[in-house]
């Protein structure tokens, strides 16, 4: 048996996924593929282009009332760790996306109703999934609070001026920020690993969660190149989108919304 007869059987054993069992799963697609999931996605953006941009407005509408919510309340100390926290659930709310692309794929009529009430194959399955999303941002936001609590104490929060001062200036800051960037990575990349190809699946397919969330996670390692990138293309466009006060999401989550169903199709060999 060659070397790389014997990677494939170790990465099968590791994640569960037989090769000769589950041959509908890709496997080893190149680096380069997440830009051609972008591509895809926008052409799907650019047709029919207004349910798109709804879908982003509404999530700059969510963004921007969040915010508002929490400094309006005294909660600017939880606004970093819940903008992060966001990235977490967001495939949850691009469900109408992917039905969009799957009915421009099949040459189906797409309506904004259609989108709204998207009903998914598996049913409760997705809100149950969405569920565990939902405690796993509630698990990095409390982690977040306890993050800072270890490094200064029972100190009132200085604000979003003076803690980023902290941060950036000061010697226990950078230690604080070198720690919360490593609990946040965590986070994400569980969150990522679970639920990037899980949504899209228990639309598309009647499965249970944990069936969807350990298949998304085992693709993911069986294509750890690929998903590397996608993932840092997510976090970039992410932070491009939080960069410009939540304007830029009006066209960054319907793209990337898109472009993971592509990812999805792409994993399926479709």
């Amino acid at each position: 048996m060659s070397q790389k007869d014997d990677s494939v059987r170790y990465l099968s054993e590791l994640s569960g996924i037989d090769e000769t069992q589950n041959p509908r799963w890709q496997r080893h697609l190149p680096a380069r593929a997440p830009f051609d999931w972008l591509a895809q996605g926008w052409r799907d953006f650019v047709t029919q282009p207004s349910l798109s941009l709804a879908y982003g407005i509404a999530v700059f509408c969510i963004a921007a009332l969040v915010v508002w919510s929490l400094l309006a309340y005294g909660r600017d100390y939880l606004l970093f760790p819940v903008l992060a926290g966001l990235l977490i659930v967001a495939p949850l709310f691009a469900t109408g996306l992917y039905l969009k692309s799957r009915a421009l794929a099949n040459g189906e009529r797409v309506t904004i109703g259609a989108m709204l009430g998207v009903r998914p194959l598996a049913g409760a399955q997705v809100f149950f999934t969405g569920m565990l999303l939902c405690m796993l941002m509630l698990l990095w936001m409390r982690a977040a609070v306890i993050i800072y609590a270890l490094f200064f104490g029972v100190n009132p929060f200085p604000g979003i001026d003076g803690i980023v001062h902290l941060l950036l200036t000061t010697p226990m800051g950078w230690a604080m920020l070198l720690v919360g960037a490593s609990v946040g990575a965590l986070f994400a990349g569980f969150a990522f690993a679970i639920g990037v190809f899980s949504i899209p699946m228990l639309l598309d397919e009647q499965t249970d969660a944990f069936t969807a969330m350990g298949t998304s996670w085992a693709i993911v390692w069986n294509n750890l190149g690929p998903m590397l990138v996608w993932g840092a293309i997510v976090l970039a466009l992410s932070i491009v989108g939080l960069a410009t006060a939540f304007v830029g999401l009006v066209i960054i989550f319907p793209l990337l919304g898109h472009a993971t169903w592509h990812a999805y199709k792409a994993m399926r060999g479709l």
